[in-house]
């Protein structure tokens, strides 16, 4: 695969240099654009080593730390757009985003790729990040919504699903656009580096599938424990 030189590398960030211009002429905000680019690049240059570590010393417990670090990161970046930053509430995120991720990962390292060893930190730590991330965004918005609904005096019922509906539109149109309107990064990356498109497919399926039930079961434990 080809290798990206650091010089090479700073002409992706040229466009960003327009973006935050009309970022802060039109928002107004001068910092945002800048202070994100920057955490983005400190942020994986430190994960680049970390994954260094990790993949070379297969030490399970260093790799159940780190998830549940990612997990608890996730569930604090959920409450951001909601009033209630009670540790009830963090709790419910998290139980909703954890056991997800466990399902999810179990099924996908036992059965789907059917290593014989569990933790597989090459595969676990980011096919988790996956699952995590996209679990937090998920979250994040349903809950945003659900409280507006309830703001307006929606029932329970009717606030839960115009909100449940709302958050997986990204994701069921990731569904219905792939392989039509774009290829996804996973399945681009591995055909970069020389695997066979077919292959690539698969893994694909698996991810998009992943992407879609993950975010769905955060959503409905979520709810659950809410409803309670």
């Amino acid at each position: 695969m080809q290798t990206i030189s650091l010089t090479n590398l700073l002409y992706s960030l040229i466009p960003l240099l327009l973006v935050g211009y009309f970022y802060y002429k039109w928002a107004d905000n001068k910092s945002e654009i800048l202070y994100s680019t920057l955490r983005m690049i400190v942020q994986l240059l430190l994960v680049g080593y970390i994954l260094i570590y990790i993949f070379e010393n297969k030490n399970i417990y260093v790799g159940v730390l780190i998830l549940t670090f990612m997990m608890l990161i996730s569930t604090w970046i959920s409450l951001r757009n909601t009033p209630d930053k009670s540790f009830s509430h963090f709790s419910k995120i998290a139980i909703s985003i954890g056991l997800s991720t466990i399902l999810h990962l179990v099924l996908i390292i036992y059965f789907i790729l059917d290593f014989e060893n569990f933790y597989e930190p090459r595969y676990v730590i980011p096919i988790a990040g996956m699952i995590l991330a996209n679990s937090m965004n998920v979250l994040s918005l349903a809950i945003e919504r659900f409280d507006k609904e309830l703001s307006r005096k929606e029932s329970f019922e009717d606030a839960r699903k115009i909100s449940f509906k709302s958050a997986l539109i990204p994701q069921i149109n990731s569904l219905l656009a792939v392989g039509l309107v774009s290829l996804p990064g996973m399945m681009t990356g591995q055909i970069l580096s020389g695997v066979d498109p077919l292959i690539a497919v698969r893994y694909q399926i698996m991810i998009m599938a992943t992407i879609l039930s993950s975010a769905g079961i955060s959503l409905i434990i979520y709810f659950l424990l809410s409803k309670k």
